[in-house]
């Protein structure tokens, strides 16, 4: 197997309205949304961290300087925290910004994925890199972006996330048509329909949130006009990818069966809040049995 440079940088597109939560989202950015105790984007940037990607660069829009302030140091609480012995609570504010190196660089003209990832391509360089979209949250305990980094390095090509659904609701998705390799547990991305009508969909096999890209993905970016809703696409650069050969070419994807948390819809958000904090600890035994009293009362 030819050798790959480590992936160490991670996009992270962080310039859409948040139109789907307002009026919470109207002074303050989607991506600061709480889940539980900790801001939706702290948990992608975590993700990125953790699988080995320290150097991570924001692409933001206006109004969005709080994730800048949040990733921050903040001198006034850490000393008033240490002032009054409360080391844990220090250590928490500490902890958004030590996770890495932080970059961010605004989209300007909101014009869809494709362009936000394209707007990356100085930083990024001639290395692969990954993205990763806020609106999916992954659980810590599934290494799904590690296990793409090693998907990459062995094909040398371009690597999306999928997840099945059902056959109704893949058009609020990309789809993927695939054929399967024998011997490998990843797939190989024949053609990409973004957000298919159920009847033309090729396939119940969605993508979602996380890419890692051959740079080549950003000449592609360059050539490729609007596509649906007016914006630039990634999915039909990919779909560009995925008939190409030679280096940087063919899309694959890894079909993901873990723990994801979808932050894009209200209900779904609540789900995850709900979720994420029975497991905790601290929180988990007396939210249990609140809502087992909860559901009692209200079947009542």
């Amino acid at each position: 197997m030819t050798s790959r440079p480590k992936i160490t940088k991670a996009v992270i597109p962080a310039a859409g309205l948040g139109t789907r939560f307002l009026p919470a989202t109207k002074a303050m950015p989607k991506e600061m949304l709480p889940v539980v105790d900790k801001p939706a984007i702290q948990y992608v940037v975590e993700e990125a961290v953790n699988a080995g990607m320290p150097d991570i660069l924001m692409i933001t829009g206006r109004n969005k300087r709080s994730l800048e302030d949040h990733f921050d140091r903040v001198p006034f609480i850490e000393q008033t925290l240490k002032d009054k012995g409360d080391d844990e609570k220090l250590a928490l504010v500490r902890e958004s910004s030590e996770l890495g190196e932080i970059h961010y660089l605004r989209q300007g003209d909101p014009k869809g994925l494709g362009h936000a990832v394209l707007r990356a391509k100085l930083h990024i360089g001639d290395d692969p890199f990954a993205v990763l979209l806020g609106d999916d949250l992954i659980d810590a305990r599934d290494p799904l972006l590690e296990t793409m980094v090693e998907v990459q390095a062995k094909t040398g090509g371009s690597v999306v996330a999928l997840i099945e659904v059902e056959p109704d609701q893949i058009s609020a998705y990309g789809c993927a048509d695939i054929s399967v390799i024998e011997g490998e547990d990843y797939v190989r991305v024949n053609k990409l329909v973004e957000k298919p009508d159920a009847a033309d969909a090729p396939s119940n096999l969605a993508v979602i949130g996380r890419y890692v890209l051959h740079p080549s993905v950003f000449g592609v970016l360059e050539e490729t006009g609007p596509g649906r809703g007016g914006e630039i696409q990634l999915t039909d650069a990919l779909q560009t990818l995925a008939g190409t050969e030679g280096e940087g070419g063919g899309v694959y994807g890894v079909v993901f069966r873990g723990r994801r948390y979808d932050t894009g819809d209200k209900l779904s958000y609540l789900k995850a809040v709900v979720t994420l904090a029975s497991e905790r600890e601290d929180l988990g035994p007396d939210l249990r049995a609140w809502l087992k009293d909860f559901n009692t009362s209200d079947e009542g």
